[in-house]
């Protein structure tokens, strides 16, 4: 960690130890990391079991253009533990982010999955849709998105809308997003309205490298949920569920229109989460959705009839810190006839490595000194500076600003 500080902050004096910071700018090098293992023991007719094992990390530069507008550049990285490479994906991050009172908007990539806020593994998924939607693993299979996101927190109402552009027409294949809103609305005391969509497209003009297709699903329903800043938290949600999914809008009679029930049930007191899942569906088939709740077997057959399933399971967070968290979890899965286990572990952290703010007289860095007093080499704790009117020195912690202190 140590040997992390030092090259960020030798890359940041080498680019212009000698120059001077003006006072209209604040940059941030932020820093932010998922931890994940997954291990879901199945072995139903739809849904294989699998153990996914790994790290996400994001690494961006920020800075503030004004009081609403921010721009960040920075490299995204995701690790699979084991793999034969030493990472199995590498992205840029390029984003522009406007935010309002009550409103943020970013456009280019995205911000982290939403397994960042959300306690319990049935709400890890990347922006928080019921698992028959989107399922909760893309979090860690694909935590890294790029498009377009808006997200709005009002005293009644609050929601996120998104496009995710998962990959362009080719001549080997077609373009793919995937877009959605989750929303709910506050109707009256604890009574609140939900509403999601997601909507999964593949087509493109350029090359017909394959069939044009659609799956699509909506939710909406009701929760009755007591007052979230108790110390004891109970939940009740009941959705109604319809969806339309097309393999091939140039094939006739392969359109499947379903629906389904989807209820929830949950505790929430100090750190522990209790959650009772049922669900019922009849012919609902969703791309990117669980396959334990779809009416699709593994080798691609048809189920006829009511799919059934259920879960149960028990979540404990541990609070590290204000930006660190550890959640461990349990589950058990009752898929038609076969009852079956999975756990999860994620580690969640973020840290703003270097900040400035450039405020006041330009300040000049020089060159980096040792806690003993030596100038350059290794074990960097303090970093000498001057500003225009007197001297001084800046403090260096990982998470913290640097602040102005006399000589």
């Amino acid at each position: 960690m140590g040997g992390a500080r030092v090259g960020i902050v030798s890359i940041v004096l080498a680019s212009g130890s000698d120059a001077p910071v003006r006072a209209q700018e604040h940059i941030v090098l932020e820093s932010s990391f998922l931890f994940y293992g997954d291990n879901t023991e199945f072995r139903n007719p739809f849904r294989e079991g699998e153990t996914i094992f790994g790290a996400a990390i994001r690494l961006a530069a920020r800075a503030d253009v004004d009081a609403r507008v921010t721009v960040a550049l920075g490299v995204f990285a995701n690790q699979r533990f084991g793999g034969d490479d030493a990472f199995d994906q590498v992205k840029p991050i390029v984003a522009l982010a406007v935010r309002g009172r009550r409103s943020y908007f970013v456009l280019g990539t995205l911000p982290g999955p939403g397994s960042a806020g959300a306690d319990g593994p049935d709400r890890h998924g990347p922006h928080g849709l019921l698992p028959p939607l989107q399922r909760e693993t893309l979090a860690f299979d694909r935590p890294y998105e790029a498009g377009l996101q808006w997200t709005f927190g009002g005293r009644r109402l609050r929601h996120e809308l998104w496009l995710n552009w998962q990959q362009v027409n080719t001549a080997r294949h077609r373009e793919r997003f995937d877009t959605g809103v989750t929303a709910e609305l506050r109707a009256i005391g604890r009574l609140h309205v939900p509403f999601q969509v997601h909507v999964v497209h593949e087509g493109g003009q350029l090359f017909a490298s394959g069939p044009v297709a659609d799956s699509a699903a909506a939710a909406t329903g009701i929760i009755v949920r007591s007052n979230e800043q108790a110390p004891r938290t109970v939940a009740l949600e009941i959705y109604g569920v319809a969806g339309q999914h097309v393999p091939d809008r140039g094939a006739s009679g392969h359109c499947r229109n379903g629906a389904g029930v989807f209820t929830r049930a949950s505790v929430t007191r100090r750190g522990w989460r209790g959650h009772v899942i049922v669900w019922r569906g009849n012919d609902f088939v969703k791309d990117e959705g669980d396959a334990n709740y779809l009416s699709m077997r593994r080798d691609g057959t048809r189920y006829r009839g009511i799919r059934d399933y259920a879960e149960g399971g028990l979540t404990r967070t541990l609070r590290l810190a204000d930006t660190a968290r550890v959640e461990v979890s349990a589950r058990l899965h009752h898929v038609e006839k076969h009852l079956e286990y999975s756990y999860r572990v994620i580690g969640v952290a973020s840290v703003d490595w270097w900040h400035r703010d450039a405020a006041g007289p330009p300040m000049t860095l020089l060159a980096p000194t040792h806690s003993n007093g030596n100038r350059g080499g290794r074990g960097v704790t303090r970093m000498a500076a001057r500003t225009g009117e007197r001297g001084g020195f800046c403090s260096f912690r990982p998470g913290t600003r640097f602040a102005m202190r006399p000589g």
